[in-house]
């Protein structure tokens, strides 16, 4: 597992990506340079550079964030369950350096039915 202080985030990342990463914030929707990206390739994380999801898997939720139907292997991320905004909703994390990614629901498309909901910020594309 990929593991530094605070301090080392703080120096390795921007502020935007140490908000995201580091400190569980949100970037506004529709502002995010991956909500309408289209190229082929993976969308690593923005702390560790692990790849998490494929291009192949990503779909035009509407909602102004990247979504894919699943992650690019099933040990790419792990869950947690985040009590804050007065809901009960499942946090993505990268398995690797336990950043912050976004959030998973239930309402996504086939095959999986679930839509990976996640901040630009938190990610890195590689084509």
């Amino acid at each position: 597992m990929f593991k530094l202080s605070d301090e080392e985030w703080k120096k390795r990342l921007t502020p935007e990506e140490y908000k995201v990463l580091r400190k569980k914030g949100t970037e506004p929707p529709f502002t995010g340079k991956y909500y309408d990206h289209h190229e082929k390739g993976s969308y690593c994380c923005a702390g560790c550079e692990m790849p998490l999801f494929s291009s192949e898997d990503k779909f035009d939720s509407g909602t102004g964030w990247p979504s894919y139907t699943k992650p690019i292997s099933p040990d790419a991320v792990s869950y947690r369950e985040d009590r804050s905004l007065f809901s009960v909703r499942i946090e993505v994390l990268c398995s690797n350096c336990e950043s912050h990614l976004g959030h998973v629901f239930e309402d996504g498309p086939p095959p999986t039915g679930k839509r990976y909901c996640m901040n630009s910020t938190s990610l890195k594309f590689k084509g």
